[in-house]
């Protein structure tokens, strides 16, 4: 089992555990690309979140090696999503990790401060490892996420030594669903429903374009529209 997809089951493992998840569904992701199925899409509910969503993508052919993992708190919270996304390829490792905000951050000091500033220490830490380099991610991707997000490429052992960051991301927000967060008013529903078609919009992020050329158009959709709902 390669580093991404060791790091992706751990955590799917300490989510399901915490929160008393079960899989609801478990479906096989194939594609034009490779005669076997090229991934796994997998859907797990129950305990206080509204679900965990895993995307599996696995192509030898091309070097792909690729680990997405979502929870999504309920609608009407504002407790941060968490994300975790963990990718070999060819030439390099590479993460994404963040807490999703729910709430404008510069007008809710109080939410900032307890959903985000924990994560400071860990933050610095992690940038401190040898072999990590920042991911080219644009602004308007950016925009959609926390500035706590660790976004980068990384070598074999730099990815390894990560670990520790992806676990105290993952201790905070378990503590966060425990606790819950401060209120920030508005309707947390439709403004979750407007940022995850934002942030999951193939004109946003181009790697949708690359998931349609890998699975197909009909199945990325099926992927995608489970994030976005």
């Amino acid at each position: 089992m390669s580093l991404p997809a060791a790091l992706s089951e751990r955590t799917l493992s300490a989510l399901t555990e915490a929160l008393g998840l079960a899989v609801a569904e478990d479906l096989p992701l194939t594609g034009p690309m490779s005669p076997e199925p090229a991934g796994r899409l997998r859907v797990l509910r129950g305990g206080p979140v509204d679900k965990a969503v895993t995307v599996s993508l696995v192509v030898p052919a091309i070097g792909l090696d690729s680990h997405m993992l979502f929870a999504f708190t309920p609608a009407d919270s504002a407790v941060p999503h968490f994300t975790l996304d963990a990718v070999r390829s060819p030439d390099h490792h590479a993460m994404h990790l963040d807490l999703i905000p729910r709430a404008d951050l510069a007008v809710h000091l109080d939410y900032l401060d307890a959903c985000f500033l924990p994560l400071t220490g860990p933050l610095e830490h992690a940038w401190t490892i040898d072999g990590l380099s920042p991911a080219a991610v644009g602004p308007r991707q950016r925009a959609m996420m926390s500035p706590w997000m660790v976004v980068c490429r990384a070598t074999e052992q730099a990815f390894a030594a990560l670990d520790g960051t992806v676990d105290a991301y993952l201790a905070h927000w378990l503590s966060l669903v425990g606790t819950g967060v401060p209120g920030v008013g508005g309707d947390p529903a439709a403004r979750d429903r407007d940022q995850r078609a934002n942030l999951f919009s193939p004109e946003v992020d181009p790697v949708w374009h690359q998931v349609a050329r890998l699975l197909g158009e009909e199945q990325a959709e099926r992927v995608r529209g489970e994030l976005v709902a």
